[in-house]
């Protein structure tokens, strides 16, 4: 059962704290990645990665937030089990993908594509998000995977259409990537 998984997380106040302040960085939308992009868009260096994380942005929220979250209507962990003590209110939304990690892998694909040093680091925070999805028992496994895999595919797909923005738009971009 893919309950088990998520009773075995061992926690301790630490944990809870931490994860707890990763989720809530990352906002109940996802907004974190609304600002890295904001800041991204500022410099001309990073603006087309800026576009390219907003664009991802935008695409998991019609397609994973508003698409396949209604489509699929899976319920919660916490929404099954009632007993388990949550640190953040019960949400009423749906469970199926996370989209907390297609906005964080589609985020950290975007900019890993076009800015490898700061792409790892947004993907190790992606990677956090993820699992605070699980410690926090707002996800099932399979939530999450389905959420990387989305905002992964959405990420490469926001790349490639900032790619073909510039080319229509006659922006020189013939500099290499920022490593």
């Amino acid at each position: 059962m893919e309950f088990s998984f998520l009773y075995a997380i061992p926690r301790t106040a630490v944990l809870d704290s931490f994860f707890l302040a990763v989720t809530n960085i990352a906002g109940s939308y996802g907004q974190l990645w609304v600002i890295v992009a904001a800041v991204l868009l500022i410099f001309k260096s990073t603006r087309k990665a800026g576009v390219a994380v907003l664009l991802a942005y935008v695409m998991v929220f019609l397609v994973g937030q508003y698409g396949l979250k209604n489509l699929i209507s899976r319920p919660r962990p916490c929404q099954i089990d009632l007993d388990f003590t949550l640190l953040v209110s019960r949400p009423s939304s749906s469970s199926f993908p996370s989209t907390h990690s297609a906005w964080a892998f589609g985020a950290a694909t975007a900019l890993f594509m076009r800015h490898k040093k700061l792409g790892v680091a947004a993907f190790i925070a992606a990677a956090l998000i993820a699992f605070s999805r699980l410690y926090l028992f707002l996800h099932f496994p399979t939530d999450v995977l389905a959420g990387i895999a989305l905002g992964i595919a959405l990420g490469v797909l926001a790349n490639w259409i900032t790619g073909l923005i510039w080319k229509m738009a006659g922006i020189n971009d013939k500099a290499a990537p920022v490593a």
